[in-house]
């Protein structure tokens, strides 16, 4: 796929990278991304992977800006308070890098319309500030063999995790098992505006290394960030057998009707699950 001299130009500081080249920036021009969340996660990843030179980006959020979302989700301005969170997301994306395809879903979708989001998809970066909504974009991605980016962010805390098929790393659902508890919010508990922007990027990364195969990714590993002392833990986090979503149990109950309360917490993971 031969590119444009406009192409070469802005996309050059990464085709100098031994590891990219040329065969990289086609492969990620060529790629699909479906961003679920455009809040303080979503903004950065979004930003990132358009400037980068993503071929296709999927925005998918219900919500509407307000003034308080100003404070981290960088995407958005002060003229855009009161407008569907991916329109404005959609324009700024566009402005910084009009190479890109845009699509914007300005609703929650269903489960069916979640499915064929994913399917088409080649990596789904999950951005969303609701445990219910986490575990349906890790359902579905399990289920078409879609990598999945999971990013979250509370206080001065982050974290990411990574998905991918065929590979013996757990997913989002392994990770937290006992789904009974409460999950925090930013909207409770506050955050620290960069700390999203660390995280928002470090799932850029991670999509961009799935997309080009660079690297090595963080499957089977939590990377967790305490800002507050500046340190990093990696966290193993393998298949969980019993997990009724990619475990052993997946192939005896049927994961699209089963209830997730129904899953014992004695094995859990003693790891909180914070969302914004």
């Amino acid at each position: 796929m031969d590119m444009t001299d406009e192409e070469l130009l802005r996309y050059s500081r990464q085709i100098l990278l031994p590891e990219f080249e040329i065969a990289g920036q086609a492969r990620l021009r060529r790629s699909h991304a479906v961003i679920v969340g455009l809040g303080g996660l979503g903004s950065v990843a979004a930003m990132y992977l358009a400037a980068a030179g993503m071929g296709r980006l999927t925005l998918v959020d219900f919500d509407q800006v307000d003034l308080s979302n100003l404070q981290r989700q960088i995407i958005h301005r002060s003229a855009d308070i009161g407008r569907p969170k991916v329109e404005s997301a959609r324009d700024a994306l566009q402005a910084l890098n009009p190479l890109v395809d845009v699509v914007a879903i300005p609703r929650v979708l269903t489960a069916a319309e979640l499915l064929d989001q994913v399917q088409q998809a080649d990596v789904v970066v999950d951005a969303s500030d609701n445990l219910p909504t986490r575990l349906a974009i890790n359902l579905a991605c399990v289920q078409m063999g879609t990598p999945l980016v999971s990013g979250a962010a509370i206080r001065l805390e982050g974290q990411v995790l990574v998905w991918q098929p065929g590979g013996e790393g757990g997913c989002y659902r392994c990770l937290y098992r006992d789904t009974r508890s409460n999950a925090e919010t930013c909207a409770q508990t506050g955050v620290l505006a960069p700390v999203v922007g660390v995280i928002g990027s470090l799932q850029a990364v991670e999509a961009i290394k799935l997309l080009t195969h660079i690297g090595t990714t963080l499957n089977g590993r939590l990377l967790v960030l305490d800002a507050k002392r500046m340190e990093w833990r990696t966290l193993r986090v393998g298949r969980w057998p019993e997990c009724p979503v990619c475990g052993l149990r997946a192939s005896r109950v049927s994961a699209t009707t089963e209830s997730v309360d129904n899953v014992p917490a004695s094995s859990s993971p003693t790891i909180t699950q914070p969302i914004c």
